[in-house]
């Protein structure tokens, strides 16, 4: 199976980093392209093929995944319209707030389409990456198997393509923000940054850990942690008292409202 990424920013490299790491290359030819090939230098020598021909790399691929800015996409579609071929192509669109039938106005519905909303952790494999599709769209499980390597898959109605872009894309640079705000903490309490950097990050993974897969509320894993009179329960009170939960989910809410008019 071959693959060809459409849109060499930083989305399509992270996918294209993801998939050489997964072994997709032993599997087959992984294309990323852009018009400025110096844009993806950073990749050369991994056995990704770069390409500033979308042509090209539509016509040596199975799989086509679009991941240009949502401004740039009208324009690329009219240039690959011509070079896709309904019995062979899939196409996936991992850009920002365009739906599947806005796709489908360019380039007709014999095409199997499928949305997909992968996050920058998929450079390492842990991407949280949300499907949507058209009922019995052909390509769908060649497509799930490609991001189940990955990280996470959910398949989901198109309707919340935009709830996904935001808790589960936007959504990595605000536990990023939380890192560095605990790293930030971590050094006025007495760690020096790396340090203090450290001990973030592999908290918020045991922190993941603990629900990962359980169905556990988070509630139930902080009262494991809680005592009375405690530290743990003061520090959290305070945050609460700054407007920690109510700020993360105004902050959610905004960027939702802010997809309208992404485009």
């Amino acid at each position: 199976m071959n693959i060809a990424i459409l849109g060499g920013g930083n989305l399509g490299k992270a996918i294209s980093r993801g998939l050489a790491q997964a072994g997709f290359l032993d599997k087959g030819k992984i294309t990323l392209t852009n018009k400025k090939i110096s844009w993806m230098e950073e990749l050369e020598g991994t056995g990704i093929t770069l390409s500033e021909d979308n042509h090209q790399a539509v016509s040596e691929s199975e799989i086509i995944i679009l991941a240009v800015q949502p401004r740039q996409l009208e324009s690329l579609l009219k240039e690959i319209k011509d070079d896709l071929i309904t019995s062979k192509h899939v196409v996936a669109s991992v850009v920002t707030g365009v739906s599947i039938s806005e796709i489908q106005s360019q380039l007709g519905n014999e095409i199997p389409i499928i949305r997909v909303m992968p996050n920058t952790a998929i450079a390492k494999m842990q991407s949280m990456t949300c499907i949507a599709t058209t009922e019995n769209t052909k390509g769908l499980d060649d497509v799930k198997n490609i991001f189940d390597a990955l990280g996470s898959t959910l398949v989901i109605g198109e309707q919340l393509m935009q709830a996904a872009t935001v808790i589960g894309a936007s959504g990595i640079a605000f536990f990023l923000r939380y890192i560095r705000a605990a790293t930030q903490g971590g050094v006025e309490v007495g760690f020096h940054p790396e340090e203090a950097q450290q001990i973030a990050v592999q908290v918020a993974k045991g922190a993941a850990a603990l629900l990962e897969g359980t169905g556990d509320h988070p509630e139930n894993a902080i009262d494991k942690v809680t005592t009375p009179m405690g530290c743990t329960i003061a520090g959290l009170n305070e945050m609460e008292h700054h407007g920690l939960s109510s700020a993360v989910i105004q902050g959610i809410k905004t960027s939702y409202k802010r997809i309208e008019n992404i485009k």
